[in-house]
């Protein structure tokens, strides 16, 4: 192998590596930031109280499957995941704002619409 095709070959290794491993971390035990519950919006922390008590919930959406097509929650079988809406005052629509629920009880915020994720730390 010439000298120029080992540098474009450990050059393509470093990016694989970079963007793979990147995707790595947000999915790795602990890689995930968190956020106490007390320091989300009111209408988050009264999403999660419904998500406690088991409804009802407001939006005819909440409580669908969460696919995890981003990868950025821990990896599941299918249906593992539920997401649920948290109200964004002003907003027209459901807004960005959600809760996903794990079945083990987990719970994670996004308010980014799926871009990020915040592992909820509930007292």
């Amino acid at each position: 192998m010439s000298d120029g095709a080992r540098r474009a070959a450990a050059a393509l290794l470093a990016v694989t590596l970079l963007t793979l491993g990147g995707a790595a971390a947000e999915r790795a035990p602990g890689a995930i930031p968190e956020v106490a519950a007390s320091e989300l919006p009111a209408e988050a922390r009264k999403t999660i109280a419904l998500i406690r008590t088991g409804g009802p919930y407001p939006y005819e959406r909440d409580g669908i499957v969460f696919g995890n097509f981003e990868k950025l929650l821990p990896l599941k079988e299918r249906g593992y995941y539920r997401e649920y809406t948290v109200r964004t005052p002003g907003a027209k629509d459901r807004g960005a704002r959600r809760i996903v629920a794990g079945r083990g009880g987990e719970l994670y915020y996004t308010d980014d619409h799926y871009n990020s994720f915040r592992r909820i730390k509930e007292p």
